[in-house]
């Protein structure tokens, strides 16, 4: 079965593009469109898509609105933000308003199959370079990410998942990279989670940045 794609993005010639570029892929297929954040809920009803692309930049309602109002509605479908800049301050707010992942538009089909499948199958994703950009740029402002008070030491090679993790590794890819099963790595993702007092591994990234984890 495909990937059912809603994409939302004011640009038509942008829409066109990425709607084009799935197509070439088997995996995934795009289902409606919606040119701002006005339209989302109703093209949700109507198309029900596994995963919606996301625009940040759009004039009625913008990216950010849209996040924080599809929360304020209850829906729990996946949004994968796709922006042209790399802004931290909007990864955090993407972040802290539910989006899944995101990603820059000069991504390849490649990766952004491999991101859409990921948040489809309930993971995070954000592409490596933005997280290179927020170990480099900031540090994560406490308010941003609910975090335990204390956090437990991670194990070595926890942290060694955690690295790959914020390299953009998928499970299955750690497993191959550390000669493990995919089963040994999930749990040590879940560990690393409960650890870090967090619910998903992109949070465990980003918290990991602002206590000095990740460096």
């Amino acid at each position: 079965m495909t990937i059912r794609v809603l994409l939302v993005d004011d640009q038509k010639l942008i829409r066109d593009g990425i709607k084009s570029l799935l197509q070439l892929s088997d995996k995934v297929s795009v289902v409606g469109e919606c040119i701002d954040g006005t339209e989302v809920i109703s093209a949700i009803n109507l198309t029900q898509p596994d995963v919606i692309l996301l625009d940040l930049s759009m004039p009625k309602m913008d990216g950010i609105s849209t996040l924080e109002h599809l929360k304020v509605c209850n829906m729990t479908t996946p949004v994968l933000v796709l922006t042209t800049f790399d802004d931290h301050e909007l990864v955090l707010k993407s972040i802290q308003f539910g989006a899944s992942g995101f990603l820059l538009k000069d991504i390849s089909l490649e990766s952004l199959v491999e991101a859409i499948e990921s948040v489809n199958d309930g993971q995070s994703y954000i592409q490596p370079a933005i997280t290179e950009n927020l170990i480099k740029n900031t540090r994560v402002e406490s308010t941003s990410i609910p975090s335990s008070a204390v956090i437990e030491p991670l194990s070595k090679k926890e942290l060694e998942v955690l690295r790959l993790i914020a390299s953009g590794y998928s499970n299955k890819e750690i497993a191959l990279a550390l000669s493990k099963s995919e089963g040994t790595i999930k749990n040590h993702v879940s560990n690393l989670l409960s650890k870090l007092g967090v619910r998903d591994r992109t949070r465990a990234v980003l918290l990991a940045i602002e206590q000095g984890i990740l460096y």
